[in-house]
């Protein structure tokens, strides 16, 4: 996904088009409308980063818009996503993770406030840079954020999206320490067609007419 303008463009496409179909599954079980949303997100998120790629990265809007999207608004959506289609014996446990996600996504939304967002075009990938303080703590935040709260959810198939964005994570710092954050969000981004299975298996059966079955 992100190996090109062409392939950010392609794939941001049919994963916003899954997330159609994910909202479309959900639309029955309002709580879980957030989460089923996250394809959409994300398939959009890949389409922005195609902008970043024709204006040769720098500092316009698209970049801008791209770490917006990547860095406190999903540090806050995915936790809070995730608490509105818990049942109610998750819900407290996920307060945690949510309360990450407040704080991570409120010193990212400042960083990006004072400092300047650039992206540079490496290759096939595309790196980021922030020059955030406490980076560590952040990112330790942002982790217990997103797949902390899959892990906690307390449904298997939130807690096998959260190994597989787990996953893609590793490989994403090992394979591409520099640009780790884009390649781990378009891994997230083609992990995230698994919710709209979540969505079909949770929607509600048409109630079945009396006297049959």
């Amino acid at each position: 996904m992100c190996w090109s303008a062409t392939a950010d463009l392609v794939a941001g496409t049919g994963i916003a088009a899954v997330g159609v179909v994910s909202v479309a599954l959900a639309a029955r079980r309002r709580r879980d409308l957030p989460l089923a949303a996250l394809p959409l997100l994300l398939g959009a998120h890949q389409i922005i980063e195609a902008a970043v790629w024709r204006n040769d990265g720098g500092t316009g809007p698209a970049t801008t818009a791209w770490a917006v999207l990547a860095l406190p608004l999903l540090a806050l959506w995915v936790p809070a996503a995730v608490l509105c289609a818990a049942p109610p014996g998750a819900r407290r446990r996920l307060l945690v993770p949510l309360a990450a996600g407040i704080a991570t996504a409120a010193a990212l939304a400042y960083a990006l406030a004072t400092r300047t967002v650039t992206a540079e075009i490496r290759g096939h990938t595309v790196g980021y840079s922030l020059g955030l303080s406490h980076a560590g703590l952040i990112v330790g935040g942002y982790l217990l954020a997103t797949i902390g709260s899959l892990f906690l959810s307390g449904d298997r198939g939130l807690v096998l999206f959260g190994a597989l964005i787990a996953f893609g994570a590793a490989v994403s710092v090992v394979l591409w320490r520099q640009e780790y954050i884009s390649t781990w969000c378009a891994f997230a981004a083609v992990s995230s067609v698994l919710l709209s299975l979540w969505a079909a298996r949770r929607r509600p059966h048409a109630a079945r007419p009396p006297g049959r079955g």
